[in-house]
């Protein structure tokens, strides 16, 4: 049974089609056991990759391949690496919900290079010489968590040294504890500066530039 309905497959297409720019390499690390959802989440890719012929499809065992797992700083499972030119984009958990727009947003940010951002925004990320870590911490039944999810994935297409991490806290709620997550998304980056909520680009912006000092 697939879990992309076939109604909502034809409409994604069509996007896809539309929007996709150059390939893009899906890279999903799973293991056999102890993973609620991980035989969903492969699954759950391999039907997105049927839809354009640009998304490529690479399974790893994250146990079977761990120094695979180990040179892409992957921890748990199931994860999601979505390559696009020079930047990889991350998503720990199960993309479904609302948080397979996150997914959708991922693939397209990573196939086209390029952000939506004001040029005031690029201009003060490209001014960021540190590695920052964004960590947005999600639920799938959070309407407003796949826009923060996807301005986090927007700031790493504008500097190499900005990676994001987008996580289910639902089904890693060890990190729910970790960072007393009450409300989502949280976001908490460089584990210094924390906040809640789908707040506007420019204070996230600004969120991202503090953590840096």
């Amino acid at each position: 049974m697939s879990i992309i309905p076939n109604e909502h497959a034809e409409h994604l297409k069509n996007e896809l089609r539309e929007k996709l720019e150059t390939p893009v390499e899906i890279i999903v690390f799973t293991q056999q056991v102890e993973c609620k959802f991980c035989a969903e989440t492969k699954q759950l890719v391999n039907e997105l990759a049927v839809l354009n012929e640009k998304i490529k499809v690479k399974i790893h065992d994250f146990v079977a391949e761990s120094e695979k797992a180990k040179e892409l700083d992957i921890d748990k499972v199931p994860a999601i690496v979505i390559r696009g030119k020079d930047r990889d984009l991350k998503f720990y958990g199960f993309p479904y919900g609302y948080e397979f727009q996150t997914l959708i947003d991922g693939v397209i940010a990573a196939s086209r290079g390029k952000t939506n951002l004001s040029e005031q925004t690029k201009q003060r990320l490209r001014e960021v010489k540190v590695p920052v870590h964004i960590q947005v911490l999600v639920t799938l039944t959070c309407p407003h968590c796949s826009v923060a999810a996807g301005m986090g994935y927007q700031f790493v297409m504008e500097n190499s040294l900005i990676k994001t991490d987008v996580i289910d806290v639902s089904e890693f709620p060890h990190l729910a504890i970790k960072y007393g997550v009450m409300g989502v998304p949280k976001i908490v980056i460089n584990e210094k500066i924390e906040f809640v909520g789908a707040v506007p680009e420019d204070v996230f912006l600004e969120h991202v530039v503090l953590a840096t000092r």
